[in-house]
């Protein structure tokens, strides 16, 4: 067969080096980074997230519109064929009571040093420092490499370049570029599973910027009026907030600042204790007890919850039982913008799927495929990411092997062909 090379050392890069060579192909791997996995280890600094357990129908409508894209990927790779894989690579996994699925110790490092000894082992070669930079004129790929320029000539590709996040670990998005002039369809990349910005007083960002808000219910009415509840935690920072909850329902949010300017999020501060019972519990007398410890009390408020209360809640609303407790079921919090795309945990947009065939090839550019996080698709976090990026990627290696054994096959080797 073949030589297949695989530019991007994520997930789906890897995983597209395995089953590349799995299936008899010559493999080389590239990365622009001194070392491959940057963002893989910093996405599971806080506990690897591999994939998720809950039922196969909804794990799929995580994907929302690009679902029919990638289900087929992705019922060929579920989530237990991912926990398979982990422990042929003698990595142990369990499921949270989030329905999550971590490795027994919660770290990414082991799992990425187990798969590269593996991938070293049947004959991958990694190569570092090489920052692909399009083609030649005669099809060779072409790398800027602390050496100078590096020319390689390749029978099938796979790009796995990730999307615009984290640009400093290597997700830099430069790959659009090269795509374009290639007349390779592009949808913008926009920040998913993202922060927003909110406009906070001065006082309450010195105060609470920093502070966990826990066991919330976010509310989101959309355009139609149907309503997106999520209950989870979230954080404030200075700029705005950030945070799972937030996460989960951060493309709905995006997708109405784009069209509206901005948006509202209803925050139900204690979603516990019905309206009924909370308007009866403030109602109580106060005595000599000031507000903030009535609060305390007769509402379970205090800190950061109690905070964003006053910053949001005219004085008179305070001061009346049956309103206060309105507010404190649903909390209106306007949302001017979300947070830059390099700071986003993922991105939206990419390449189109409508520019692929049904094995991830370019139909501009017979010979290169796409995988991961630079196709045009994006799920929340819970295991969702990592499980497509690893799904596109096994089904772009596994096609780029079979293109190029038919290269050779038909003695059109070496070279991938391509379409100006």
């Amino acid at each position: 067969m073949g030589l297949v090379v695989i530019i991007g050392g994520g997930p789906a890069g890897l995983m597209a080096a395995e089953t590349a060579v799995a299936a008899g192909a010559s493999v080389k791997l590239y990365d622009s980074m001194p070392s491959v996995g940057r963002k893989f280890l910093l996405a599971g600094k806080g506990g690897l997230n591999l994939t998720h357990s809950e039922p196969l129908e909804p794990f799929l409508s995580r994907y929302g519109a690009r679902r029919a894209w990638l289900e087929p990927v992705m019922i060929a790779f579920p989530p237990q064929a991912i926990r398979a894989w982990a422990h042929q690579l003698g990595i142990e996994t369990f499921v949270g009571t989030s329905g999550r699925i971590f490795p027994t110790d919660l770290k990414a490092a082991p799992l990425l040093r187990a798969w590269l000894r593996r991938l070293r082992a049947v004959g991958v070669d990694c190569v570092v420092r090489h920052r692909w930079i399009g083609w030649d004129d005669d099809g060779k790929l072409c790398f800027r490499t602390p050496q100078g320029l590096a020319q390689v000539q390749a029978d099938a590709v796979v790009l796995a370049l990730g999307g615009g996040s984290w640009p400093g670990f290597g997700s830099d998005a430069a790959w659009i570029q090269i795509l374009t002039r290639q007349n390779v369809p592009i949808t913008p990349l926009k920040p998913a599973n993202c922060g927003f910005d909110v406009h906070w007083s001065e006082h309450f960002r010195g105060k609470f910027a920093g502070s966990p808000v826990k066991t919330v219910e976010v509310v989101l009415m959309n355009r139609d009026r149907s309503i997106v509840r999520r209950r989870g935690e979230f954080v404030v920072t200075k700029t705005g907030l950030e945070g799972g909850v937030i996460y989960a329902v951060s493309s709905a949010l995006r997708d109405r600042i784009e069209q509206d300017g901005t948006v509202t999020l209803w925050l139900d501060l204690v979603p516990d204790r019905s309206l009924q019972r909370l308007s009866a519990d403030l109602a109580a007398p106060r005595g000599k007890r000031t507000l903030a410890t009535h609060l305390t009390r007769c509402a379970g408020l205090a800190g950061v919850k109690a905070g964003l209360l006053r910053e949001v809640v005219p004085k008179d609303v305070l001061a009346d039982p049956v309103r206060l407790a309105e507010a404190i079921k649903a909390l209106p919090i306007v949302l001017v913008s979300p947070r830059p795309l390099e700071e986003a945990i993922s991105t939206a947009g990419g390449v189109s799927f409508e520019a692929l065939d049904g094995t991830l090839m370019l139909r501009a550019l017979p010979g290169v495929f796409c995988a991961g996080e630079m196709l045009d698709w994006e799920a929340p976090t819970g295991g969702y990411l990592l499980t497509a990026c690893l799904a596109t990627g096994r089904l772009a290696g596994s096609a780029a092997a079979q293109w190029s054994k038919a290269q050779v096959d038909r003695g059109t080797s070496p070279g991938v062909i391509r379409e100006e």
